[in-house]
């Protein structure tokens, strides 16, 4: 079985609705430096989601995972593929900030942090300044970031 990975629009309306239904941030998907995908096993919807390049770090973000497809390994697939993206375009810190998820992405190689242990530009950001509330947690993953030149993003197919 392989993993399709689709760079898509942040207006893209099938990905701004599975946000909204998940009460997941909208107001800023649009703004410079988002990256987002769409992932599909056997051309089947298994989930969403992007990062926030800020300077040398990048926020994950936007990950949800519609309900037909839980409880089969997706969400662990997207948030691995979203870190080899980030790794390939030289990024070596991943942060993210979530209400529900910190068990999910600290099995996934996060760990959770004080916020003032994040660097000023990821506290910076919209997401944790005012779109996700203080008692979010907020989790960093430290990656080996690729010494080549930074990849292109695109459609492509991952064996999983």
């Amino acid at each position: 079985m392989s993993l399709q990975v689709q760079q898509i629009a942040p207006h893209d309306p099938e990905f701004v609705a599975a946000l909204a239904a998940e009460e997941l941030p909208v107001d800023d998907l649009t703004e410079d430096g988002r990256l987002f995908f769409r992932f599909e096993k056997d051309k089947a919807l298994i989930g969403f989601g992007g990062m926030e390049l800020v300077g040398d770090y990048a926020l994950l973000r936007s990950i949800v995972v519609p309900p037909p497809s839980r409880g089969q390994g997706s969400g662990k697939r997207i948030t691995e593929q979203l870190l080899q993206k980030a790794e390939g375009l030289g990024i070596a810190e991943v942060y993210l900030l979530t209400t529900s998820a910190a068990d999910f992405f600290e099995a996934a190689g996060f760990e959770r942090i004080a916020r003032e242990a994040a660097p000023q530009q990821i506290l910076a950001t919209r997401q944790a300044s005012s779109l996700c509330p203080s008692s979010a947690a907020l989790l960093f993953c430290r990656l080996s970031p690729s010494t080549s030149q930074p990849s292109t993003i695109s459609t492509e197919t991952v064996d999983d």
